[in-house]
């Protein structure tokens, strides 16, 4: 027999993403993007993500479900993001998200928008290894996890970063650059025909004392700007494919260096990168070799699956539902800075914790 039908509804900022899961397994995946009109300002306005959310948010969900060939009165249940994210963008997908699960009589889920990025491998790899180290690297968020029942079990950090993320650092240096927004793609794009050794750029907290766990990225961008700064002085044209590359480079350093040595401390043989930044070429190359290096099986979600989307935020209302959890009420409101210590942002949703 086969298992509930789960939609998932993520607008936590500029992405508006509607997936739909049955049993683990991807029935539709659904994105419109509003990059294009923030890419003029440098950055996400509020305002205009959540406007673009309510403009995308009808067409995107008609999309999923003739995609996966079902009515809106065949969804077992709906699941949506209620945090973190925009306050305006998130109140847009929850309102929809409520309509939705009232017109189809189906239970409401609220869904912690980074752990839908955790559940996002599940659907190209299947169930997450018991336990497994996750490397959570987007443009808001850095962090490193370890992940036993990603629903059922408190999600342990063993680090985050302190400052900027490794995607806000590569907006931020790429806009000094000259390069477009968003960061991440044009320095990827740009790296190719550098050279990752034309700058010595720090990298940070990995000296001997610090947290071997930690992240930190704001002093490796204001490298990169006195760096740049040197070259403009001397009236000499910025190098801007070798600073791309460096920089790159100093950031899958890190991330990888610090992920590898949390799984070997912690015994863990399998090593899940999630996020936007998980599709940086770098990121994804260097990752592999030294998780190969020491025996380590790496997991990284497809790049369409890296970046938000709906099928993610639907892989965890997937999960909650068949590991028993109870539906959030429909009164659920969002949480805009929730931290990640729960799959589900409503208490009574999250299901017993396994007996030890």
């Amino acid at each position: 027999m086969a298992g509930p039908v789960v939609l998932g509804i993520e607008s936590s900022c500029d992405e508006t993403g509607a997936g739909i899961v049955r049993d683990g397994k991807l029935l539709a995946h659904v994105v419109a993007s509003s990059m294009e009109e923030h890419a003029r300002f440098g950055g996400v306005v509020p305002e205009i993500a959540a406007r673009a959310h309510l403009h995308a948010f009808n067409p995107v969900v008609r999309q999923a479900l003739d995609q996966a060939g079902l009515r809106i009165g065949q969804l077992d249940a709906v699941a949506v993001t209620t945090g973190p994210g925009l306050s305006g963008a998130l109140q847009v997908g929850l309102a929809g998200a409520k309509t939705l699960a009232y017109a189809a009589g189906a239970p409401l889920y609220g869904v912690h928008h980074l752990a839908g990025h955790v559940a996002a491998d599940t659907l190209e790899h299947g169930p997450l290894p018991d336990p497994c180290v996750v490397l959570i690297v987007s443009g808001g968020h850095t962090s490193l996890l370890l992940v036993r029942d990603l629903v059922r079990e408190p999600i342990l950090h063993l680090g985050d970063t302190l400052d900027d993320a490794a995607g806000e650092c590569f907006d931020k240096v790429a806009r000094i650059l000259g390069l477009p927004y968003p960061g991440g793609p044009a320095i990827d794009r740009a790296a190719r025909a550098g050279s990752p050794k034309a700058a010595a750029f720090p990298r940070p907290l990995t000296r001997p004392g610090d947290d071997p766990y930690a992240f930190s990225f704001s002093g490796l961008k204001t490298a990169a700007a006195r760096w740049v700064e040197r070259h403009r002085l001397r009236g000499e044209e910025v190098p801007v494919a070798d600073g791309a590359a460096a920089l790159q480079e100093a950031v899958a350093d890190v991330l990888t260096r610090k992920a590898v040595a949390a799984c070997t401390a912690y015994d863990v043989k399998t090593l899940v990168v999630v996020g936007g930044v998980a599709a940086n070429s770098r990121v994804r190359a260097l990752a592999e070799r030294r998780c190969a290096s020491v025996g380590i099986e790496l997991r990284v979600p497809p790049m369409t699956l890296c970046t938000d989307n709906g099928a993610m935020i639907a892989a965890v209302g997937d999960l909650l539902v068949r590991s028993g959890a109870e539906p959030a009420p429909l009164d659920v409101s969002i949480d805009p800075s929730a931290p990640l210590a729960y799959a589900s942002l409503t208490p009574l949703a999250r299901p017993a914790a396994r007996a030890a």
